[in-house]
C-alpha cells in the first residue's frame, strides 16, 4: 500500500512540475496532487520535511534542512511572508528561495488543503496567514491508479 502511495506521489509531483507554468505555477502542482489523491501536503520548514497525506497511505519527504542543532526561531512577519509569496507567484523565485522566505518571516510550517485550495502559514507562536489558490484545469489525464505490480 506505501509503494503505490510513493508511486503516486512522485507521478503526480513529476506531472504537476513538467505542467506548471513559470508565473503562478503552484495552483498546477496542487491540482495534479489533488487529481491523485493527495489531501493535505504539511511541511516543516526548518527541517524541509513534508508529509503528504493520500487516500493510498502517507508518505514523508525529507529534503535538505535549512538549520542543523539549535537555532532561534525567527518571529513571524506576516509583510515579509506576502512578499515571498508574490516573489513565488510571479515566478521570480525557485522553491529553495521561497522556502528561505518563508523561514526569514518566520513560518515553521505550512499546511495546503487541496480540496479547499488554501494555504496556511503559522508561526512559532501559533500566528497564521491563509492564503486561496485558484482553481485550475490540467491538459491531458490525470496521475491514473497504480497497477497491481507496482
Amino acid at each position: 500500500m506505501t509503494s503505490n502511495a510513493i508511486n503516486r506521489l512522485r507521478a503526480a509531483m513529476e506531472r504537476g512540475e513538467a505542467l506548471r507554468p513559470k508565473v503562478g505555477g503552484f495552483p498546477y502542482l496542487a491540482e495534479s496532487l489533488r487529481q491523485a489523491g493527495v489531501a493535505r501536503c504539511r511541511m516543516a520548514v526548518p527541517a524541509s520535511a513534508f508529509l503528504y497525506l493520500t487516500a493510498d497511505g502517507n508518505v514523508v519527504v525529507q529534503g535538505e534542512p535549512l538549520i542543523s542543532g539549535f537555532a532561534s526561531a525567527p518571529p513571524f512577519d506576516e509583510a515579509a511572508l506576502i512578499a515571498a509569496l508574490r516573489a513565488d507567484q510571479a515566478g521570480e523565485t525557485a522553491f529553495p528561495e521561497f522556502v528561505r522566505g518563508c523561514w526569514g518571516a518566520g513560518v515553521i510550517w505550512y499546511d495546503v488543503d487541496t480540496t479547499a485550495r488554501t494555504c496556511t502559514y503559522y508561526g512559532a507562536r501559533g500566528e497564521s496567514y491563509t492564503e486561496d489558490y485558484p482553481p485550475v484545469t490540467l491538459p491531458g489525464r490525470p496521475v491514473s491508479e497504480p497497477s497491481a505490480d507496482t
